[in-house]
């Protein structure tokens, strides 16, 4: 058997509420995939599918109580995160997703899909969260930067602590794409939310 072939299940060509791009290591290189927000009427609780693991269930869990607890500061009223479920989907569901580098991308897909800004779809992100709001390294960021090009985004959020990976990622992918190290989630929301005027 060769390789697989993975294939984006969405096609992100305009900026959007509550869909954000993630970076992924595969078995078969970096990959871009897509992370999903909805809000649906119902009584906060959080749901979670596209044969998504363990890990990143948890890193779901942080995120939501990242945004529970930052509530005011993030313009989202107390009442909305109790009325509604927050639905969150990594498509392609039919390939296993886990690890906790996705964190970033689902606390800020969830902040968009509450308050309506639109995530900048020129934009991908990876990084652990924790409950504060850090954003903890992650590994494989030459085969997310790849994974990066494919996509065709012109940014990519990285944690601060994996600046000195950047040496690895070729030249060729460097001239194309900005990297922009982060410590905290503010530093994240700040470049990939699009403001409303």
């Amino acid at each position: 058997m060769g390789s697989q072939n993975i294939f984006p299940e969405l096609d992100q060509e305009e900026s959007q509420a509550g869909l954000v791009t993630g970076l992924a290591w595969t078995e078969a290189g970096g990959e871009h995939l897509y992370i999903e927000a909805s809000l649906v009427a119902g009584k906060g609780e959080l749901v979670i599918t596209g044969q998504i693991g363990e890990v990143m269930q948890e890193s779901a869990k942080a995120a939501l109580t990242y945004v529970k607890s930052n509530m005011k500061k993030l313009g989202i009223s107390a009442k909305a995160l109790e009325s509604n479920d927050i639905h969150i989907h990594v498509p392609a569901g039919a390939i296993p997703k886990d690890g906790p580098s996705a964190g970033v991308g689902i606390a800020i897909a969830i902040i968009s899909a509450f308050t309506g800004r639109l995530v900048d779809c020129q934009v991908a992100m990876t990084g652990e969260i924790t409950l504060r709001g850090r954003v903890l390294p992650i590994g494989g960021l030459k085969e997310k930067a790849l994974g990066a090009v494919r996509a065709g985004v012109k940014k990519v959020i990285i944690p601060e602590k994996n600046k000195n990976d950047l040496f690895d990622v070729p030249k060729t992918v460097k001239r194309k794409i900005e990297f922009i190290p982060v410590k905290e989630l503010d530093q994240v929301i700040e470049i990939a939310l699009i403001k409303t005027s």
